[in-house]
């Protein structure tokens, strides 16, 4: 069985709150969707603002190998011959050979929004289709509101489809517009849609009962061979049918030929790609794609995937772009000790002592708010402290930090003071900043990377707090989280304390440290 994907991303996926993207963030977007076989590109409606007319003027400039890019309108406006309408010399004008209408399927749109008569309606959906079908390649038509219009009234749903049909539509999209309608209800009307008409269907489902994947997935089952949906499921309200999961359930658990093996495993990267362009924070525990799709924490969990990954994992991650993560907490056991060394090339035994005291500092230091699951800098600087490898790269002699407002209305103004050692040589300096904790880094910073030049290299890409302790007010505990980068890797550290200024130092210095000693680790592997 052959389905087609219709990517929405650029037009529904862009009506979603936080998201806008530019023209060119358009174009980025759909010359990476057309890297990994995406099979229709929506790219927007152009009769309905100047951005998407330019993004099909930019788009026509390239040679797009696998993907067609489809323009996106409504049927001819009341009154109106569509040769007349300027709606539809817009999708004449954008140069594409795919086009796809919307058009009323529920009779309370016809009557309430459009306020004209089923008769009129059924009449602009023919006369629409009718003329756009011989000026396309391809012309798909959606019939919006579909499941709502059919459980009203599902004479006159059916014959909006029939109309469709006999307009010469390629493809008829039933469109869960609301996103209201459950399983096991799409099931029954789709099979009994399938004995009023015989053109493809395809299936466009909204994601507001959080089972859009699921009804997509079912569709298909039920014969849909056309399916509509947004990478990272970005789409107004709740969104739409996510991609990032339709493709793999597809492909990897139903056999359906949809991409191929090569680029499914990009979908990892083209999901992290698109939520760059959007500006968006990537969505951690999103399935396949997400970075905690395939992270274990729970000792039995972690003894039991080292044994067989089946074991608690559904597919291999490497087979969507992803890869298996071992979380360090105090739920670890001895596996998730050993698994972590292993990753980080050191050589351990189980029944070795530095394994029982790792985990007996582990549970402590969890005990006091540490968390290693994504501060896996500090956890491998913690194992090499057990071993008795760590190396101290500088002695601190004293900070002081100062946090001074002079004006009220003036922005306040920090400091910081650093007294530290290397190798017997003192270094005392101080830096400004735009807060206290910035200020500390600054000065950190500016008296290492004279004996340690490679820091200059060091990126602070994020910076978290949370407070720990309910019920203590400004006495609670803190952890602050540092995700830092050199431009070949990223790591991140924690620190905890009910000082913010002293858990970030503890963080800021696990980061710089983790950087020296990851540079002394390739320097001997290279010598090596």
């Amino acid at each position: 069985m052959k389905v087609k994907l219709y990517d929405t991303t650029l037009r529904d996926g862009s009506q979603a709150e936080d998201i806008s993207f530019s023209v060119e963030d358009k174009v980025r977007i759909a010359l990476k969707l057309d890297e990994i076989g995406i099979h229709y590109i929506e790219g927007g409606w152009p009769g309905s603002n100047p951005k998407d007319m330019e993004f099909f003027r930019e788009i026509g400039k390239y040679d797009l190998k696998r993907s067609r890019i489809a323009a996106f309108g409504s049927t001819c406006r009341r009154g109106k011959a569509p040769e007349e309408d300027p709606n539809i010399r817009a999708l004449i004008d954008s140069g594409v050979k795919v086009v796809t209408i919307f058009g009323k399927s529920w009779d309370l749109h016809v009557k309430d929004a459009l306020r004209i008569s089923l008769e009129e309606n059924l009449d602009l959906i023919e006369r629409t289709l009718r003329y756009l079908r011989d000026r396309f390649e391809e012309v798909f038509f959606d019939a919006e509101h579909f499941f709502d219009g059919y459980r009203a009234n599902p004479e006159y749903a059916l014959e909006v489809l029939r109309c469709a049909e006999g307009a010469g539509a390629d493809c008829i999209v039933l469109c869960d517009t609301n996103g209201g309608t459950l399983p096991d209800d799409l099931v029954r009307i789709i099979r009994e849609v399938k004995g009023s008409i015989s053109a493809p269907l395809g299936i466009h489902a909204h994601n507001d009962s959080d089972v859009a994947v699921a009804n997509s997935i079912l569709a298909v089952r039920e014969g849909v061979v056309h399916v509509q949906g947004t990478i990272n499921g970005f789409g107004e309200r709740c969104g739409n049918a996510n991609l990032c999961s339709i493709i793999p359930n597809l492909k990897l658990k139903m056999g359906v030929d949809c991409i191929g093996d090569e680029e499914l495993r990009r979908l990892r990267e083209v999901s992290r790609y698109i939520n760059e362009l959007a500006n968006l924070p990537h969505n951690k525990h999103q399935p396949y794609v997400g970075e905690s799709a395939f992270a274990h924490k729970g000792g039995v969990h972690v003894s039991a995937v080292r044994r067989n990954p089946e074991t608690y994992e559904h597919i291999r991650p490497e087979l969507v772009g992803n890869r298996q993560r071992i979380l360090i907490s105090d739920l670890s056991g001895r596996a998730n000790i050993l698994y972590k060394a292993k990753e980080f090339g050191i050589d351990l035994d189980s029944h070795d002592p530095v394994v029982r005291e790792l985990l007996k500092t582990l549970k402590e230091l969890e005990k006091q708010g540490f968390q290693f699951e994504g501060a896996e800098g500090s956890f491998e600087l913690l194992m090499q402290k057990a071993l008795k490898k760590k190396k101290s790269y500088f002695k601190l002699h004293g900070f002081r930090v100062i946090d001074e407002k002079r004006e009220e209305g003036g922005r306040p103004f920090s400091e910081a003071t650093i007294k530290l050692e290397v190798d017997g040589q003192i270094e005392h300096t101080a830096a400004e900043g735009n807060g206290p904790v910035n200020a500390l880094d600054n000065a950190l910073r500016k008296a290492l990377e004279k004996f340690y030049p490679s820091l200059k290299e060091v990126k602070l890409l994020d910076f978290k707090v949370r407070v720990l302790t309910a019920g203590r007010g400004t006495a609670s505990s803190v952890r602050v989280l540092v995700e830092s980068g050199d431009g070949q890797e990223k790591w991140g550290t924690v620190g905890v304390s009910e000082n913010v200024i002293e858990a970030s130092w503890q963080a800021l210095v696990d980061s710089l440290e983790y950087k020296l000693y990851k540079d002394e680790k390739r320097s001997a592997k290279k010598k090596a």
